[in-house]
C-alpha cells in the first residue's frame, strides 16, 4: 500500500483532531470540510479499498459508525447525513486507504450534493447470480 496522510496521522506524524479511537479505528473531523462536522473514519488497517480489509476490520468500522453519526448530529445540530465511501480513483477516491466520510447535511444547504445517473436494470437474473457465484 502507498504512503498516505492518513498513515501519518495513524503514526502521529501528522496532527488531527481526534474524535474517536480505538484498537481498530480512528475518526478525526476532515480538513478539507464539504460541511461543519465533516468527519473522516478510517481503519488502522493499511487497505486502499474496501474490498481489501479483513471481516475483522470492517465489523469494527460498522460497530462505531452508528454512534459517531450520532455525536456528529448531535454536536452539529444536523438532523441529516450522507455517509460516503469511494474506491478507486475512477470512483474519486483520493486518499489511497479506506476512509468513510460522515458528511452532514446543513439547513443551509452546505453538505453533499449529488447527480444519480440511474438506469434500468436490463440483466438482473443474470447478474445476480454472477455476484452470488462470486462470492
Amino acid at each position: 500500500m502507498a504512503e498516505t496522510v492518513f498513515a501519518k496521522i495513524l503514526r502521529g506524524e501528522i496532527p488531527c483532531h481526534r474524535i474517536y479511537e480505538d484498537e481498530a479505528v480512528l475518526a478525526f473531523l476532515d480538513v478539507n470540510p464539504i460541511s461543519r462536522g465533516h468527519t473522516l473514519v478510517i481503519p488502522k488497517e493499511p487497505a486502499e479499498t474496501i474490498d481489501q480489509l479483513s471481516d475483522d476490520a470492517s465489523a469494527a468500522l460498522g460497530r462505531v459508525l452508528p454512534r459517531i453519526a450520532r455525536a456528529v448530529m448531535a454536536a452539529t445540530g444536523t438532523r441529516a447525513y450522507n455517509l460516503l465511501q469511494n474506491n478507486g480513483a475512477e470512483a474519486h477516491q483520493a486518499v489511497f486507504h479506506v476512509h468513510i466520510h460522515i458528511i452532514p447535511k446543513h439547513d443551509d444547504g452546505s453538505g453533499l450534493g449529488l447527480v444519480w445517473n440511474a438506469s434500468k436494470l436490463a440483466d438482473g437474473a443474470a447478474l445476480a447470480t454472477a455476484i452470488a457465484a462470486a462470492l
